[in-house]
């Protein structure tokens, strides 16, 4: 008798609002489930990559609006086992109601917040994730996720990880110092100029900095970084791991993509974008890592000069 299929159904969105974080570190999560089938439900909004979805091989449902109804007909027309839910605008209530519409459906919830969440899986996957902040937030037979035990990672960095070992970086012997910019897919606060400026002033740098074309300012930031040999601008890579393996330092935001320099060992300067980044933002300010609580030019410039960049 051959065994039953696992349905699952991630719910999450993408666009240069959101960000592309989410759909990201979901594609990574869906990777582990190797037997399962999996189907993304999203929403079709301006600057998504629902494309990434498509490419790494997973079907597609466009939703309407963000209803608990629409959910609700797809979960019982798929026959979902596991509701896979990252998204900021559905909290415990609509969990619940979805829970009560669907008795043997198994939801598990991503948080990075420290919400209430009415789910059998909560996973909050951040090197600073703290699972006893969760008491009282979750149902007692909650299963907790927490921490960088359970922190998500594409193939591509375990690799190269793998390549350097677990020895530490060694002191910088070279003439040029190689600077990682990573302001999220979208750059939603447009960054990555008003850092280039900044960056403009020190020599003897090279600057690599990623982004993606959910990037509403792409257009201007090319134009800004063109003719500019010591700024190389990467779209939508798919090497990333490379590419900071080879920093001196990261200018990133405190989010998803901390998790991923932290584990590689790279020296981290991290500029706070948003709420929802304020855990890792004081994890990382602890750890000693260079921190700003929002962006100021001077600040900048000042922490970059007292890390011997001339």
């Amino acid at each position: 008798m051959s065994k039953k299929v696992m349905n699952i159904l991630f719910r999450a969105d993408s666009s240069s609002t959101i960000g592309t974080g989410h759909i990201m570190r979901d594609l990574v999560l869906a990777s582990q489930y190797k037997d399962a089938s999996i189907i993304f439900a999203v929403q079709d909004l301006k600057g998504n990559i629902n494309h990434k979805i498509i490419e790494a091989g997973y079907k597609v449902k466009i939703l309407k609006f963000n209803d608990i109804e629409e959910i609700t007909k797809l979960v019982q027309k798929l026959n979902i086992d596991l509701l896979v839910i990252d998204h900021y605008e559905i909290d415990s209530n609509y969990e619940k109601q979805l829970k009560i519409k669907n008795s043997t459906l198994k939801i598990l919830s991503f948080d990075d917040t420290y919400e209430k969440h009415y789910c059998d899986i909560l996973l909050n996957h951040n090197i600073s994730a703290d699972k006893k902040r969760y008491k009282g937030l979750v149902p007692k037979n909650c299963k907790l996720r927490c921490g960088s035990k359970y922190t998500l990672l594409r193939d591509e960095f375990i690799k190269e990880k793998k390549k350097i070992g677990k020895k530490k970086k060694l002191k910088i012997q070279h003439s040029t110092f190689n600077i990682f910019v990573a302001m999220g897919g979208s750059d939603s606060s447009n960054l990555n100029p008003k850092i280039l400026k900044i960056l403009s002033n020190f020599k003897n740098i090279k600057v690599n900095l990623v982004t993606t074309d959910a990037n509403s300012n792409l257009n201007s930031l090319k134009k800004y970084s063109k003719n500019k040999s010591w700024v190389n601008l990467y779209i939508n890579s798919d090497n990333i791991a490379k590419i900071i393996v080879k920093s001196d330092l990261a200018i990133i935001t405190p989010s998803v993509i901390a998790n991923e320099v932290y584990y590689m060992k790279i020296p981290i300067l991290a500029i706070k974008i948003a709420s929802n980044q304020d855990d890792i933002y004081k994890f990382l300010k602890k750890e000693k890592s260079l921190v700003l609580r929002k962006f100021n030019k001077n600040k900048l410039k000042k922490l970059l000069i007292s890390k011997g960049i001339k």
